[in-house]
């Protein structure tokens, strides 16, 4: 009696101090309160959209790129891009002027004649694309520059960072994240990173243009660009470090009362996994950019060998370094990358089938268990994208070997999101349209991965387009479908509001048909033998021959760019003139639904208890086909009540 007083009392009093919290919270100043918040609702939102921003920029470095790749050596529109240009030089000589101290000629004792930014920016459209004619350098910029955004700068901070920092606190009944002033130092870190590498597009030489993977020694000896994508990638990883810790331990420590490991949503399991990939697999990549950094400004030679001659002339360096000590560093992280990339997308994925089939996740201990497993796989296959680098066959073999078996758990997770369809009474939703269509994608992606995995298919794929389209249908009909069903899905709880249907499907539609024309005709290039990286495919004679090919796809990825301006659209209008909705609006059983819509600052009104599994529909004598769970059964709280595979029918959407 006296210690369930004591709970009664310690509620009471956790529920006024989040009161008295939460008032102070409204005290705020905007600046405080939106831009440089603790909140980590507010700082999941701040990543989503600067990730999308972000999305779209590399996006649009891409049909650039597939001009280029479509009609090599011809002008686009040579009128536009010379008033692009001018635009951009009105904007450059003001800057060179302002850093280099030029508005200040009559400064005291001389200090306003220095120098601010000893480096003069340049223009890099008019640089890179005279007259609208792309220059072949520009094109390695672009590539080099399109990768490392998508992955580093859209994709994982909106997976992790924004998915992430809004959902995982409410699915575990937090207040917040575990360190929420550390939180805020990730996002702005990985802000600043990301500028940084916006930057390098005016340097001198302009940006990165060694490819995303910036192998040495020509990353080594390559432009300044080069030094700012390395600053900016340390930023990035720093950033991605602090999320990580935050991550752990607010899944770890915060869970609410009842939420056992085994009760935890599908989606948390996989934000936790995710976490410890990058924990552990970013810091290599770190300890490499720094070091490669010092090559490039401070005279070392980690990774230059002793010899080396660049334009006929012997680098002045003391030599000894190894380049593939870089690639063993770089893809040690960059496949636990891959799947930094897929298992929020999975975990999105999961929430959303289960809730549109009205019926619970088929064998949830098995598909945990399966992510674990892929998790821990991951470190152990890095060197297959290293086939080509001379390693032995003793070594070959053993990554063959595990490249073949990290494909299990992966068939494991279709397998149980296919049952968890089989039989269902399935509700057609919007997010549930880009659910469904992920399961083919991906499964398209992972088998296409198999040749590349084996050493005597991949001498001949290797480096050809073949690898482009194997990689982008697993991160684009992929991770980025289940990322538009994850904003489809949950904008409701953030906003209050649904975003159109019509226009969602209409922005499904024509991103479903056009992603495919992306990308599954450059599977039949690479089988052909066209080489990636190359300014003008048509050099090669083989390539002549399918150069036709190379029009449909860029054709189709102008198309693909034009539907996300539909998204773009429904997203902001639909803040103000969507479909208002209550705190439930999809009939979900994870906490997330259990708070006020918007969540408020500290996200519960009072203190969660969880009574049973995130997945209990169609529960059979129960009075609706969803039980929450923070809701006891009708037979007690213990909430260990089995669930058969029948369900009741589910409500029409």
């Amino acid at each position: 009696m006296s210690e369930q007083h004591h709970e009664d009392q310690h509620g009471h009093d956790e529920a006024k101090h989040h009161e008295d919290h939460d008032h102070g919270h409204h005290e705020l100043g905007f600046i405080r309160k939106y831009v440089f918040s603790v909140d980590h609702k507010v700082i999941g939102i701040q990543y989503a959209i600067t990730a999308l921003c972000f999305l779209f920029f590399g996006f649009s470095l891409m049909m650039l790129m597939r001009w280029q790749l479509a009609f090599p050596g011809k002008a686009l529109l040579p009128g536009v891009f010379e008033k692009i240009t001018h635009f951009i030089d009105f904007f450059v000589k003001g800057a060179n002027k302002i850093f280099h101290g030029q508005f200040f000629t009559k400064g005291v004792n001389g200090f306003l004649h220095l120098k601010i930014f000893p480096i003069e920016f340049s223009n890099p459209i008019g640089d890179g694309m005279p007259g609208g004619q792309m220059l072949p350098e520009f094109y390695n910029s672009l590539g080099a520059m399109h990768g490392t955004i998508m992955v580093f700068l859209g994709v994982v901070p909106l997976a992790v960072g924004a998915f992430g920092n809004y959902v995982v606190p409410l699915q575990v009944g937090a207040p917040d994240m575990a360190f929420p002033r550390m939180n805020a130092a990730s996002y702005w870190t990985y802000f600043v990173g990301g500028c940084i590498m916006l930057l390098s597009f005016f340097m001198p030489g302009g940006a990165a243009n060694s490819g995303w993977t910036s192998y040495p020694p020509l990353s080594d000896t390559a432009t300044m660009g080069q030094t700012f994508w390395l600053i900016g990638m340390v930023a990035l990883i720093t950033s991605s470090l602090l999320g990580s810790i935050n991550f752990i331990v607010t899944i770890i420590q915060l869970r609410a009362k009842g939420l056992s490991f085994f009760r935890l949503p599908f989606f948390v399991w996989a934000q936790f996994v995710t976490s410890f990939l990058l924990l552990l697999a970013f810091p290599p990549l770190e300890a490499a950019g720094v070091l490669q950094l010092m090559d490039r400004v401070a005279g070392t030679s980690f990774f230059l060998p002793t010899g080396l001659v660049v334009s006929g002339m012997p680098l002045a360096v003391s030599g000894g370094g190894n380049p593939l000590l870089w690639q063993h560093l770089f893809w040690f992280l960059a496949h636990p990358e891959v799947y930094v990339l897929i298992l929020p997308a999975i975990g999105i994925i999961t929430e959303i089938i289960v809730n549109n089939t009205r019926k619970p996740l088929y064998g949830y201990k098995t598909i945990v268990y399966a992510v674990f497993f892929l998790g821990f796989m991951s470190f152990v296959v890095w060197a297959h994208h290293m086939f080509m680098t001379g390693m032995g066959t003793t070594m070959s073999n053993f990554f063959q070997v595990t490249t073949m078996i990290i494909s299990i758990p992966s068939v494991v997770i279709l397998t149980v999101l296919i049952l968890t369809l089989w039989g269902a009474s399935i509700r057609f939703s919007l997010p549930m349209h880009f659910a469904l269509a992920f399961l083919p994608m991906f499964a398209i992606g992972g088998l296409t991965g198999l040749p590349l995995g084996l050493t005597a298919s991949d001498i001949y794929l290797h480096d050809t387009f073949y690898v482009i389209g194997h990689f982008h249908y697993v991160v684009a009909p992929g991770t980025l479908f289940a990322l538009f069903a994850g904003v489809y899905y949950w904008y409701p709880k953030a906003t209050g509001r649904m975003m159109s249907s019509f226009w969602g499907k209409m922005h499904f539609w024509l991103s479903f048909l056009a992603i495919n024309c992306v990308f599954f005709p450059m599977l039949i290039q690479g089988i052909a033998g066209l080489n990636r990286r190359l300014a003008d495919p048509t050099v090669y004679a083989h390539a002549v021959a399918i150069q036709n090919l190379n029009v449909i796809i860029s054709v189709a990825s102008w198309v693909l760019g034009s539907a996300q301006l539909i998204f773009i659209c429904n997203f902001f209008l639909s803040i103000k003139f969507g479909k208002k909705v209550g705190d439930n609006p999809w009939q979900a059983t994870t906490l997330e639904w259990a708070t006020p819509t918007p969540p408020p600052h500290g996200n519960f009104l009072t203190e969660p208890v969880v009574y049973c599994g995130p997945y209990e529909y169609s529960v059979p004598g129960e009075d609706s086909d969803f039980h929450p769970q923070t809701v006891p059964f009708n037979g007690g709280a213990d909430g260990l009540l089995k669930v058969s595979g029948q369900h009741h029918p589910a409500p029409k959407d």
